[in-house]
């Protein structure tokens, strides 16, 4: 049997019931073969960010971070983490847009890897409030490969979140 390696995971959602979308992704998550949760943060809420930046004129996100332990390997996780979305109902219209599910692998066991599909650590979790801070609920010693502490990451930050479950 493979050796379980640690992973996270950020989820968003703007679009349609997203506590709901959330809960069944997380759920999804739980009965995925080769997957195991062992944390899961609370809800922040945040403001669009679109290519062009904050956007308060579209729907706010509702996000989480997802810790688990997995037995797949990065390009396998991604494959699963893809269909999750599709399953919610994710359409991939326009980079950045809005959308019912999001989920995205920040780290993956301290994996540096860069390629056309997947990027480790995510390229813009450093600077992303939604992503630090319930990361930071989740795991208080939590460390982003390249970066360093995340409580440190979190200090630095302007755009901010709050707190909803």
């Amino acid at each position: 049997m493979p050796k379980a390696r640690k992973a996270v995971l950020a989820l968003g959602g703007n679009l349609g019931d997203r506590q709901a979308t959330l809960d069944s992704a997380v759920a999804a998550l739980r009965d995925h073969e080769g997957l195991r949760v062992t944390s899961v943060s609370p809800f922040v809420e945040s403001v669009a960010l679109t290519e062009a930046g904050l956007d308060s004129s579209m729907p706010s996100y509702l996000n989480a971070v997802v810790l688990v332990e997995t037995t797949l390997k990065p390009k396998q996780l991604l494959e699963a983490v893809r269909q999750i979305e599709s399953d919610h109902g994710r359409v991939r219209v326009e980079r950045w847009g809005s959308r019912t599910l999001d989920v995205d692998i920040i780290t993956y066991q301290g994996v540096l890897k860069s390629s056309k599909k997947l990027t480790l650590p995510h390229p813009r979790a450093a600077e992303r409030a939604f992503v630090l801070v319930p990361w930071l609920m989740a795991d208080p010693a939590a460390i982003l490969p390249g970066y360093g502490s995340v409580a440190r990451l979190v200090e630095d930050l302007s755009e901010e979140v709050r707190v909803v479950a």
